[in-house]
């Protein structure tokens, strides 16, 4: 019993020692990387392809030399005479026709559509689907927020100003025949 609890005192001990100092046991705090300094810049002079002509690297420009170009040599100078840019003859391209493409549907459905006050579109989808709904008047992009409708031949209740946008019909009517294309 002796020996247990002098082995388990050393342990603790070991414990402690490696929680109160751990500088002692090798970890330190991570330092910053030091600044490059200039002097370490050099000019290098690198030959060209054919050894005739070389390309001199200098160190990074002060400001005032950097804000404008050298003075000696103007601004942009690379030694020798402007050269003019070859044009090109204007082509003659047609205007693209303002145009959209859907892509394909996964599912189109044929049905009766009514509406209701509640301010969602009501199908037996799941949340969260894209649907396209076409009626006479034109169509809509709409995401199924709702489950329903809950009548024979209907396949969809819309928002009641979404449902007369795509029927074109007076304020008596109450169902439009629809497509729906699922994406």
């Amino acid at each position: 019993m002796r020996r247990s609890t002098i082995l388990a005192a050393a342990t603790v001990s070991a414990a402690v020692a490696l929680v109160a100092f751990p500088a002692a046991v090798g970890s330190r705090t991570p330092s910053r990387a030091p600044a490059v300094e200039e002097a370490a810049f050099q000019a290098v002079i690198l030959d060209a392809t054919s050894g005739a002509s070389t390309l001199s690297v200098d160190p990074p420009d002060p400001a005032y030399r950097s804000a404008g170009g050298d003075a000696a040599q103007g601004p942009y100078a690379i030694g020798g005479p402007p050269v003019a840019a070859a044009t090109r003859p204007p082509l003659a391209q047609p205007q693209p026709a303002p145009q959209i493409a859907y892509k394909p549907a996964r599912a189109v459905l044929h049905g009766i559509a009514t509406f209701y006050d509640n301010g969602t579109t009501a199908m037996r989808l799941p949340r969260g689907t894209v649907i396209r709904v076409c009626g006479p008047a034109g169509c809509l992009e709409r995401v199924v927020s709702d489950y329903g409708p809950f009548g024979p031949g209907r396949i969809i209740d819309l928002y009641r100003p979404d449902f007369f946008r795509i029927c074109g019909c007076g304020w008596w009517a109450g169902t439009v025949w629809v497509t729906v294309y699922v994406y």
